[in-house]
């Protein structure tokens, strides 16, 4: 099978073959091998994980650094005026972790929300959302890059981070460092947003919003509830979260495995006759899972087995189509092609603007994707609605035409969601997202919850619309999704 990481994403959902029943112990380093590898996105030397060298010198938490990108279009806007930012942070409670991130102030105004992004995997770099979907510029064929006028720090103060260690230009030299569940993963996480704050405590009486794709449906949810525990308990600087934003991501797979067979029949991509063969396999996936539930091991990773036959299934039957975006064909051996990313992250005057010396760039590391199989199958909604009574707002968006991470899957586990709120969140009419007199999307709210089906776009909403991404993130930032906001007044025009 052909498959991408998108971003988030990238959710590499592509099972082994049903008919392929590999040794449990097999299963992990086979499967996430061979999936990278069909990316070319493979790493030429994966990351090393080895024991850690005691005698390595102490340094400093955060090592932080002003860069400007060689080949900007605007050669004379001075690093400082950039206001673009990259370094690594030590995490605080691990043996040798060294977290690396990208900070771009807001082209509007230094009050702007402080918004960061999670890319999935698990094990893939945020840089792929940060050049393809978001983020201030794209990089073109000649390796010049190109402003972006809908990247977020139009109207935010933009973070990425390589995350969980071992993923992008992260690493650490101790093997104990890599994380096998979501407590390891936002614990890393807050220990970096607190040292961030240190380093830049302007920021830190802002609005804070977490957000991101796919696999983040797993990361963002934990990652919120350890910020807000953080907050009760006055472990640190106190974060000013306001809300979490999930895209096409993974969330509670008892409810999204079920609806692939339905979504796959409406979009026509399989027939009804394939529906009810696929379908006999739900109730192992079912059970599976009931196993998984918040907290198992051995048995999520079997779950992770069962349940991805159903997807299999359906991708025997759809043959070269997209599965991010059912509109399109994989072309070759990719369905998108990331690789300008790479050639540019690799050139000699980037990695010197960003201080990264031999560190070798890890798109999607095998190493991370493996230790997080055990975490896969396990719910994390079930978190989410103490946060929503305490008024921390969630938005859940899907793009219409994406199949890994489906709307229709996305919309059930947001329904099915018991909170104080859900009769009245069930109940409430769905109304046009418009953007610029145009329907955009499909809009349902209710307090602090909100979900929106995205039209004309695939898994990666931001890369497929956005026009209509950015105006989702200003009005639901400004607390008014279902409309319009203000054009901010003092934007920088020349960056």
């Amino acid at each position: 099978m052909k498959t991408l990481i998108s971003l988030c994403f990238f959710l590499l959902l592509s099972p082994l073959s049903s008919s392929t029943l590999l040794p449990i112990s097999n299963l992990p380093s086979i499967q996430a091998e061979k999936l990278i590898r069909e990316l070319n996105l493979f790493p030429k030397d994966p990351i090393n994980i080895v024991d850690r060298d005691e005698s390595e010198p102490a340094r400093p938490s955060l090592v932080e650094n002003r860069f400007k990108f060689p080949n900007l279009p605007d050669p004379f806007v001075p690093a400082e005026d950039l206001g673009h930012f990259a370094g690594y942070y030590k995490i605080q409670h691990s043996h040798a972790a060294r977290m690396f991130y990208f900070f771009f102030e807001s082209r509007n105004s230094n009050e702007d929300p402080v918004v960061i992004w999670l890319t999935g995997g698990p094990g893939c770099s945020s840089e792929l959302a940060m050049f393809y979907e978001n983020g201030p510029f794209s990089i073109a064929k000649n390796m010049s890059l190109v402003w972006n006028e809908y990247g977020w720090n139009m109207a935010s103060n933009l973070l990425y981070v390589d995350q969980p260690i071992g993923t992008g230009f992260s690493y650490s030299s101790d093997k104990r460092d890599i994380r096998h569940n979501e407590n390891g993963v936002s614990n890393d996480l807050y220990d970096f947003l607190q040292a961030f704050f240190v380093e830049h405590p302007e920021f830190a009486k802002n609005d804070f919003y977490i957000t991101g794709e796919s696999y983040a449906g797993h990361y963002i949810p934990a990652f919120a509830a350890r910020v807000h525990q953080g907050n009760k308990a006055e472990e640190g600087i106190h974060i000013n979260l306001k809300g979490f934003a999930i895209g096409n991501g993974l969330t509670n797979p008892a409810i999204q495995y079920k609806a692939y067979t339905d979504y796959a029949l409406d979009m026509g991509i399989i027939k009804k006759s394939q529906y009810k063969r696929i379908n006999k396999k739900l109730p192992a996936c079912e059970a599976a899972i009931k196993l998984c539930g918040t907290d198992g091991t051995i048995s999520c990773l079997a779950s992770y087995y069962v349940c991805n036959t159903i997807f299999d299934s359906i991708m025997s039957i759809a043959g070269d189509m997209n599965h991010y975006d059912i509109r399109k064909k994989c072309v070759g051996s990719l369905c998108y092609d990331f690789s300008n990313m790479e050639e540019f992250l690799n050139l000699k005057t980037v990695r010197d603007a960003l201080g990264v010396g031999d560190i070798e760039f890890v798109s999607c590391s095998t190493t991370v994707y493996q230790a997080m199989l055990v975490d896969w199958m396990r719910n994390l909604e079930v978190g989410i609605p103490a946060l929503l009574e305490d008024g921390i707002q969630l938005l859940v968006y899907a793009g219409e035409y994406d199949l890994i991470c489906n709307w229709l899957g996305n919309s059930r586990w947001v329904n099915a969601m018991e909170w104080t709120g859900q009769k009245e969140f069930v109940a409430s009419q769905e109304v046009p997202f418009e953007v610029d007199g145009s329907k955009a999307g499909l809009l349902k709210s209710h307090g602090p919850l909100s979900f929106l089906k995205v039209h004309d776009a695939g898994h990666m909403v931001p890369m497929d619309q956005p026009k209509a991404a950015l105006e989702m993130l200003k009005r639901w930032t400004h607390g008014s999704l279902s409309g319009a906001t203000a054009e901010p007044e003092n934007l920088v025009s020349a960056m």
